[in-house]
């Protein structure tokens, strides 16, 4: 069993590499190059078309749920432990500088994510349950020329996604529960994993609709609550902060090793500060993996372009907003560095904590794994969705969704009460190898993402003017 865990660890290793995070940010700068920056150029009016009215209502077009309903249902399955644990780890093993590096990530992250979720609007189909059914495998095997490598490069889609379904998007959120609940309330494991599994059943049982009003409505809530808290602790800390963001910038550009100042102890070079800031922006934000347009096939819209940049900003809330306050947090409140009673170097939600306790006291620590909670569970709900559309592709029928819909709420238990690194691993790998599809088939279709994009750069010039004209 040791042998096997240390063979997968090393293809994970291999498969999260250097290789796969140029693949994912390279792809990320070639379709905002070829795009001529439009996703950057719109982004304020992408932001202001998902707040506003009009988003929450089905008025234009077909689809199963609102524009805004299916954002925050993609966001739910991305905005999860990697925005509080996620960037804790990224700034103790890469550094503070990792944070600048999760940001650019997140800047080519916004193309990625706009076009993943375009075509997967364009390419959907209805099934016969009269629900809309669409992401990367319904773009492959559609919108590739050659239809035999479409056809294989969809299944293997669909089949890696099912697989992370089950791992990094449940049993690792339901792990990271359990791990908080205890730590902080200790609850028992085994309680957690019951009640865990009982309210993913009854809201996954109802399927899209009643996911995505669980999302849209826990999400945004627990966004702000968890955002609100951060600026308290920055506020608190205010005076390191200039030194704290000094130090982030210093430390993302440094050629050789630095360190000291706020950051204690550790002490990083702009290569590993490169290296683990985009793995833990991507692992965060998910942009380019192909998961979140999954969801976005599932918005009432008269565009694919139009729903598309709603989606892309999932990236800009995700990671440019939440994983900043973390950063920001911890930046400047002096735990970075600081070891526990054992020696060992804080690190994942212990560091989080031990930031949001600089201002807030015990409470802060409640606070983070409340969020931790709240951020996971809802990461549960958002990927059982990915899994079941990407399990209905594999059998070409929906008629076994049910069948997913239980095993996916049982195997949280199993999340809970299990640390299984070997599954963890695994599903990792499966995370990457979803990833590789989907980047192929953005680039063999950029030329078709740029054309779209252009033709409705018209409207967007149209709304912006009118916006203008009505301040």
């Amino acid at each position: 069993m040791e042998q096997l865990n240390a063979i997968v660890k090393a293809v994970d290793d291999f498969v999260w590499g250097p290789v796969m995070l140029v693949l994912l940010v390279g792809t990320g700068i070639f379709l905002t190059i070829r795009t001529r920056f439009l996703p950057w150029r719109n982004l304020g009016y992408a932001i202001r078309s998902t707040l506003s009215k009009e988003a929450r209502t089905k008025s234009r077009g077909e689809g199963d749920v609102s524009p805004f309903s299916a954002l925050t249902t993609a966001l739910a399955a991305t905005i999860g432990t990697g925005n509080i644990v996620g960037v804790a780890t990224a700034m103790v093993s890469g550094g503070p500088g990792a944070l600048v590096w999760m940001w650019i990530s997140a800047a080519f992250g916004l193309t990625s994510k706009f076009s993943e979720c375009m075509l997967a609007i364009k390419y959907r189909e209805v099934n016969e349950k009269g629900e809309m059914s669409g992401g990367p495998m319904y773009t492959m095997k559609k919108g590739l020329k050659n239809k035999t490598f479409g056809a294989i490069m969809g299944w293997l889609f669909a089949f890696f996604a099912v697989v992370a379904s089950f791992g990094i998007g449940n049993m690792t959120q339901g792990n990271s529960i359990a791990s908080a609940l205890k730590a902080t309330f200790s609850v028992p494991t085994q309680v957690t994993g019951v009640v865990i599994t009982i309210l993913a059943l009854v809201i996954i049982v109802g399927g899209i609709k009643t996911i995505s009003k669980v999302s849209s409505v826990v999400v945004p809530v627990m966004a702000i609550f968890y955002v609100v808290c951060g600026i308290i602790v920055i506020l608190g800390n205010l005076s390191n902060l200039p030194a704290g963001i000094v130090m982030i910038f210093k430390m993302a550009f440094s050629p050789e090793a630095v360190g000291g100042g706020l950051c204690g102890s550790i002490v990083a070079s702009m290569m590993n500060a490169m290296r683990y800031g985009v793995a833990r922006g991507v692992f965060s934000n998910e942009a380019g993996m192909g998961s979140a347009a999954i969801t976005a096939a599932a918005a009432t819209t008269d565009n694919p372009v139009r729903q598309g940049y709603i989606n892309m900003t999932g990236t800009f809330w995700d990671t440019i907003v939440v994983c900043t306050i973390t950063g920001l947090a911890i930046a400047s409140s002096g735990v970075l560095g600081m070891t526990d009673a054992s020696g060992e170097l804080l690190q994942g939600s212990d560091l989080t904590i031990a930031a949001f306790k600089t201002i807030l006291g015990a409470p802060g620590g409640w606070l983070v794994s409340i969020g931790i909670t709240l951020f996971a569970f809802s990461t549960i709900l958002g990927w059982e969705y990915h899994g079941e559309k990407a399990w209905e592709y594999l059998f070409g029928t929906h008629k076994y969704n049910m069948v997913y819909r239980i095993v996916f709420s049982l195997i949280a238990y199993v999340g809970c009460t299990q640390t299984l690194n070997l599954v963890w691993n695994f599903s990792d790998i499966a995370n990457a190898l979803m990833a590789i599809p989907n980047l192929i088939c953005m680039l063999l279709l950029s030329g078709e993402i740029a054309k779209d994009m252009q033709a409705f750069q018209p409207e967007v010039e149209r709304i912006k003017a009118e916006r203008k004209a009505a301040r």
